[in-house]
């Protein structure tokens, strides 16, 4: 019976996942996967044109001090320029025409020097090797810039996007069907109801999961495009980059599979998925607020263990976000992955329990 079972699960899926990935009323969901990916691709854009990327260790190996920019003034040499601050990061020479005080034409030397600091860079224009001019502009390293992914991921993605995307899939699994006035055809065929259960279920999760792993990997390449190769090279090959990267793709499938398990239930036992989807919002929100044996049944609580970047609090934070960034009680890997798998076990029997008994009358649907 059990190799009967898998074949019919992988029947149910073969049908669905069409219906899943195709459906209309599920063509939001495209839309809610890509925002993220269009924020970061105007982010790299934005920064690239309007601020200086560069790696958090510039080529030159020295990041200058506040009072070391202060320290250059108009008129010095190039000589003496490197003598205080030491060989540039990059610099570009070209040679122009210009008109001189009395209006004949000259061709000048000109220069640029390119210095970085901690928070700011440095570009010194030099004219026949002499300081003409000095512009500064804010810097945005690589480290900063994985933080922002680490918001916009815990913020936005995981509690927004993967939340309400499971929500618009997982609740039409059945709810659909019953709206289509469709959902007969697989109750009267031979075929257990928990494996029709189980088959919808791991159609959606495999919808869910390509589409939102898709989105965050595409979100990654939109960040990375604003660096050059040197920095990309040195965050996977030193800092770790390949785990972080597997890190968020392991907690958008996780996602997925928690929401996707709630949300199947909710689809099961209420006509308006409005009032369910609300009331697990609000709970999720509150979990920071939750007793400790309460947090344990919310997926975030899971989820936020398990995110590869942990978001500093700053003291001028807003009390809200403070709440929703601090996790003060983290758990291990493997108990955050065996937790989260364990809530969506309880959720998919509560599920089975309902289809068990259900009858469909389409004039009350």
């Amino acid at each position: 019976m059990t190799a009967l079972w898998w074949k019919q699960t992988l029947a149910v899926v073969r049908l669905e996942i069409k219906k899943t990935f195709f459906a209309r009323r599920g063509l939001w969901i495209y839309l809610l996967a890509l925002a993220p990916v269009a924020l970061f691709t105007v982010q790299a854009l934005v920064e690239r044109n309007f601020h200086l990327l560069e790696p958090d260790t510039p080529a030159n190996g020295h990041l200058l001090t506040q009072e070391e920019m202060d320290g250059i003034h108009d008129d010095m040499t190039r000589d003496e320029i490197i003598a205080q601050l030491g060989a540039p990061s990059s610099f570009r020479k070209r040679t122009l025409r210009r008109f001189d005080e009395d209006g004949k034409r000259i061709l000048v030397e000109t220069e640029e020097l390119h210095y970085y600091g901690a928070r700011s860079s440095l570009t010194l224009e030099l004219d026949n090797g002499v300081l003409k001019g000095r512009m500064s502009r804010g810097r945005l390293t690589f480290g900063q810039n994985s933080y922002i992914f680490a918001g916009v991921f815990q913020f936005f993605f995981i509690r927004l996007a993967v939340f309400f995307g499971c929500l618009g899939i997982f609740v039409n699994l059945f709810r659909g069907e019953m709206l289509d006035k469709s959902l007969h055809y697989y109750l009267l065929s031979p075929i257990r109801r928990e494996v029709l259960l189980a088959g919808k279920y791991l159609a959606g999760v495999l919808a869910a999961s390509v589409i939102f792993t898709a989105s965050t990997v595409l979100q990654m390449m939109a960040m990375f495009s604003a660096f050059d190769s040197n920095t990309i090279s040195r965050y996977f090959n030193q800092d770790h980059g390949l785990s972080q990267v597997a890190a968020y793709l392991g907690v958008t499938v996780l996602a997925c599979i928690g929401y996707g398990s709630v949300f199947l239930g909710a689809g099961l036992l209420f006509r308006n998925p409005i009032f369910p989807a609300a009331a697990v919002l609000i709970w999720e929100a509150a979990n920071p607020l939750l007793p400790a044996l309460l947090k344990k049944f919310s997926v975030i609580y899971y989820l936020k263990s398990l995110c590869p970047v942990q978001i500093p609090i700053d003291p001028g934070m807003p009390a809200l976000l403070k709440m929703l960034v601090s996790n003060g009680d983290p758990i291990s890997t493997y108990l955050a992955v065996f937790g989260l798998l364990a809530l969506a076990v309880l959720a998919l029997w509560a599920s089975s329990l309902k289809i068990r008994r259900l009858e469909i009358n389409y004039t009350t649907e």
